[in-house]
Protein backbone atom coordinates (compact mmCIF):
# COMPACT_ATOMS: atom_id res chain seq x y z
CA UNK A 1 0.00 0.00 0.00
CA UNK A 2 2.86 2.38 0.81
CA UNK A 3 4.26 2.06 -2.72
CA UNK A 4 0.81 2.75 -4.18
CA UNK A 5 0.47 5.92 -2.13
CA UNK A 6 3.90 7.17 -3.17
CA UNK A 7 2.98 6.49 -6.80
CA UNK A 8 -0.28 8.39 -6.43
CA UNK A 9 1.47 11.32 -4.78
CA UNK A 10 4.13 11.45 -7.49
CA UNK A 11 1.45 11.36 -10.19
CA UNK A 12 -0.54 14.21 -8.71
CA UNK A 13 -3.40 11.70 -8.58
CA UNK A 14 -6.15 13.00 -10.83
CA UNK A 15 -8.31 11.87 -13.69
CA UNK A 16 -7.72 14.05 -16.72
CA UNK A 17 -9.75 14.74 -19.80
CA UNK A 18 -7.12 14.80 -22.50
CA UNK A 19 -4.51 12.13 -23.15
CA UNK A 20 -1.68 12.48 -20.67
CA UNK A 21 -3.49 15.03 -18.52
CA UNK A 22 -3.98 12.56 -15.67
CA UNK A 23 -0.39 12.99 -14.50
CA UNK A 24 -0.24 16.77 -14.41
CA UNK A 25 -3.66 18.45 -14.18
CA UNK A 26 -4.33 20.62 -11.18
CA UNK A 27 -4.10 24.36 -10.66
CA UNK A 28 -4.70 26.35 -7.50
CA UNK A 29 -7.12 29.24 -7.68
CA UNK A 30 -10.76 30.15 -7.43
CA UNK A 31 -13.03 28.57 -10.02
CA UNK A 32 -15.91 30.42 -11.68
CA UNK A 33 -19.33 29.70 -10.18
CA UNK A 34 -22.08 29.08 -12.71
CA UNK A 35 -25.81 29.73 -12.43
CA UNK A 36 -27.24 26.48 -10.98
CA UNK A 37 -29.55 25.78 -13.93
CA UNK A 38 -26.66 26.14 -16.37
CA UNK A 39 -24.36 23.96 -14.29
CA UNK A 40 -27.02 21.24 -13.98
CA UNK A 41 -27.58 21.28 -17.74
CA UNK A 42 -23.83 21.10 -18.41
CA UNK A 43 -23.40 18.24 -15.94
CA UNK A 44 -26.19 16.23 -17.57
CA UNK A 45 -24.67 16.77 -21.02
CA UNK A 46 -21.67 14.62 -20.05
CA UNK A 47 -23.70 11.50 -20.88
CA UNK A 48 -26.73 10.59 -23.01
CA UNK A 49 -30.12 11.38 -21.44
CA UNK A 50 -30.81 7.69 -20.77
CA UNK A 51 -27.94 7.84 -18.27
CA UNK A 52 -27.92 11.43 -17.00
CA UNK A 53 -31.63 12.23 -16.70
CA UNK A 54 -31.92 10.22 -13.46
CA UNK A 55 -28.45 11.09 -12.14
CA UNK A 56 -27.49 12.89 -8.97
CA UNK A 57 -25.98 16.29 -9.81
CA UNK A 58 -23.30 18.14 -7.84
CA UNK A 59 -22.62 21.86 -8.33
CA UNK A 60 -19.67 23.88 -7.08
CA UNK A 61 -20.41 26.40 -4.33
CA UNK A 62 -18.40 29.11 -2.61
CA UNK A 63 -16.12 26.65 -0.82
CA UNK A 64 -17.26 23.11 -1.60
CA UNK A 65 -19.51 20.90 -3.74
CA UNK A 66 -23.24 20.71 -3.08
CA UNK A 67 -25.92 18.27 -4.21
CA UNK A 68 -28.33 20.15 -6.48
CA UNK A 69 -30.36 17.15 -7.67
CA UNK A 70 -30.80 13.78 -5.98
CA UNK A 71 -30.98 11.03 -8.59
CA UNK A 72 -32.24 7.45 -8.62
CA UNK A 73 -29.97 5.37 -10.88
CA UNK A 74 -26.62 5.47 -9.03
CA UNK A 75 -25.01 7.76 -11.63
CA UNK A 76 -23.47 11.03 -10.44
CA UNK A 77 -22.61 13.97 -12.71
CA UNK A 78 -20.78 17.25 -12.13
CA UNK A 79 -18.82 19.93 -13.99
CA UNK A 80 -15.26 19.55 -12.80
CA UNK A 81 -12.67 22.34 -13.02
CA UNK A 82 -9.23 20.66 -12.92
CA UNK A 83 -7.84 23.95 -14.14
CA UNK A 84 -9.10 27.41 -13.22
CA UNK A 85 -10.39 28.02 -16.75
CA UNK A 86 -11.65 24.53 -17.62
CA UNK A 87 -15.19 23.16 -17.65
CA UNK A 88 -15.33 19.35 -17.62
CA UNK A 89 -18.83 17.85 -17.54
CA UNK A 90 -18.39 14.31 -16.25
CA UNK A 91 -20.77 11.47 -15.30
CA UNK A 92 -19.80 8.45 -13.17
CA UNK A 93 -21.38 5.02 -12.86
CA UNK A 94 -22.01 3.64 -9.35
CA UNK A 95 -18.51 2.21 -8.82
CA UNK A 96 -16.81 5.28 -10.26
CA UNK A 97 -19.06 7.49 -8.12
CA UNK A 98 -17.92 5.60 -5.02
CA UNK A 99 -14.20 5.72 -5.84
CA UNK A 100 -13.03 8.16 -8.51
CA UNK A 101 -15.56 10.93 -7.93
CA UNK A 102 -14.82 11.62 -4.22
CA UNK A 103 -11.13 12.01 -5.05
CA UNK A 104 -11.88 14.31 -7.97
CA UNK A 105 -14.30 16.40 -5.92
CA UNK A 106 -11.82 16.72 -3.06
CA UNK A 107 -8.94 17.72 -5.32
CA UNK A 108 -10.90 20.48 -7.05
CA UNK A 109 -12.44 21.63 -3.77
CA UNK A 110 -9.01 22.13 -2.19
CA UNK A 111 -7.62 23.90 -5.26
CA UNK A 112 -10.74 26.11 -5.36
CA UNK A 113 -10.07 27.04 -1.72
CA UNK A 114 -6.55 28.17 -2.65
CA UNK A 115 -4.68 25.13 -1.41
CA UNK A 116 -1.62 24.09 -3.43
CA UNK A 117 -1.50 21.05 -5.67
CA UNK A 118 1.05 19.48 -3.32
CA UNK A 119 -1.33 19.96 -0.38
CA UNK A 120 -4.20 18.44 -2.35
CA UNK A 121 -2.05 15.45 -3.33
CA UNK A 122 -1.03 14.92 0.29
CA UNK A 123 -4.64 15.05 1.47
CA UNK A 124 -5.67 12.45 -1.11
CA UNK A 125 -2.74 10.18 -0.29
CA UNK A 126 -3.65 10.34 3.39
CA UNK A 127 -7.28 9.65 2.50
CA UNK A 128 -6.30 6.51 0.62
CA UNK A 129 -4.12 5.36 3.51
CA UNK A 130 -6.93 5.86 6.03
CA UNK A 131 -9.66 4.33 3.89
CA UNK A 132 -11.46 7.64 3.34
CA UNK A 133 -10.89 7.04 -0.38
CA UNK A 134 -10.47 3.77 -2.26
CA UNK A 135 -9.65 2.60 -5.78
CA UNK A 136 -12.20 0.75 -7.96
CA UNK A 137 -12.78 -2.94 -7.19
CA UNK A 138 -14.25 -3.55 -10.62
CA UNK A 139 -14.06 -1.71 -13.96
CA UNK A 140 -15.61 1.73 -13.43
CA UNK A 141 -17.18 3.75 -16.26
CA UNK A 142 -17.16 7.52 -16.68
CA UNK A 143 -18.55 9.67 -19.50
CA UNK A 144 -17.22 12.91 -20.99
CA UNK A 145 -19.38 13.44 -24.06
CA UNK A 146 -20.50 17.08 -23.71
CA UNK A 147 -20.14 19.34 -26.73
CA UNK A 148 -19.74 22.20 -24.23
CA UNK A 149 -16.70 20.82 -22.45
CA UNK A 150 -13.77 23.25 -22.31
CA UNK A 151 -10.69 21.15 -21.72
CA UNK A 152 -7.08 22.09 -21.07
CA UNK A 153 -4.25 19.80 -22.14
CA UNK A 154 -1.26 18.71 -20.12
CA UNK A 155 0.73 21.59 -21.64
CA UNK A 156 -1.66 24.08 -20.04
CA UNK A 157 -3.11 25.10 -23.42
CA UNK A 158 -6.81 25.16 -24.24
CA UNK A 159 -7.97 22.02 -26.07
CA UNK A 160 -11.59 23.06 -26.61
CA UNK A 161 -14.08 20.23 -26.53
CA UNK A 162 -11.52 17.78 -28.00
CA UNK A 163 -13.59 14.63 -28.68
CA UNK A 164 -16.51 12.94 -26.93
CA UNK A 165 -15.24 9.92 -24.98
CA UNK A 166 -15.85 7.44 -22.22
CA UNK A 167 -13.27 6.11 -19.79
CA UNK A 168 -13.13 2.68 -18.18
CA UNK A 169 -10.96 2.69 -15.06
CA UNK A 170 -9.17 -0.56 -14.28
CA UNK A 171 -6.27 -0.12 -11.80
CA UNK A 172 -2.88 -1.41 -13.01
CA UNK A 173 -4.14 -2.36 -16.49
CA UNK A 174 -1.35 -2.58 -19.10
CA UNK A 175 -1.44 -2.01 -22.86
CA UNK A 176 -0.54 -5.63 -23.59
CA UNK A 177 -3.52 -6.86 -21.59
CA UNK A 178 -5.94 -5.06 -23.90
CA UNK A 179 -3.98 -5.52 -27.13
CA UNK A 180 -2.82 -1.90 -27.46
CA UNK A 181 0.70 -1.03 -28.57
CA UNK A 182 2.83 1.99 -27.83
CA UNK A 183 1.48 4.00 -30.77
CA UNK A 184 -2.11 4.26 -29.63
CA UNK A 185 -4.78 5.12 -32.18
CA UNK A 186 -7.82 7.08 -30.93
CA UNK A 187 -9.92 5.13 -33.43
CA UNK A 188 -9.31 2.08 -31.25
CA UNK A 189 -8.68 3.28 -27.69
CA UNK A 190 -6.12 5.14 -25.60
CA UNK A 191 -4.71 3.64 -22.43
CA UNK A 192 -4.02 6.37 -19.86
CA UNK A 193 -1.59 5.70 -16.99
CA UNK A 194 -0.83 2.07 -18.01
CA UNK A 195 0.25 -0.17 -15.14
CA UNK A 196 -0.61 2.47 -12.54
CA UNK A 197 -3.44 2.70 -10.00
CA UNK A 198 -5.10 5.32 -12.23
CA UNK A 199 -5.04 3.17 -15.40
CA UNK A 200 -8.04 3.69 -17.66
CA UNK A 201 -9.03 2.95 -21.22
CA UNK A 202 -10.29 6.05 -23.02
CA UNK A 203 -12.62 5.28 -25.92
CA UNK A 204 -13.58 8.05 -28.34
CA UNK A 205 -17.25 7.88 -29.33
CA UNK A 206 -18.97 9.19 -32.43
CA UNK A 207 -21.21 12.02 -31.26
CA UNK A 208 -21.25 14.77 -28.66
CA UNK A 209 -24.19 15.25 -26.31
CA UNK A 210 -25.66 18.75 -26.54
CA UNK A 211 -26.59 20.56 -23.31
CA UNK A 212 -30.33 21.04 -22.88
CA UNK A 213 -31.71 24.15 -21.22
CA UNK A 214 -33.35 23.74 -17.84
CA UNK A 215 -35.06 26.14 -15.47
CA UNK A 216 -35.35 23.83 -12.47
CA UNK A 217 -33.60 20.76 -11.05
Amino acid sequence: MRSVLLTLLALGFTFGSVRGQAAVAGQSGRRALLPPAREIALARSAAPPAISDSATIYVLGETTWEIAVTGSNGVVCHVNRSWVASLEPHCFDAEAAATILPIELRRTELLHQGRSLAEANQDIAEGLASGRFRLPRRPAMTYMMSSAQQLIGDDGQAAGNWRPHVMIFFPYLTASEVGLGTNQDPRAAILVDPGKPTANVMVVVREFVEPRSTTAP
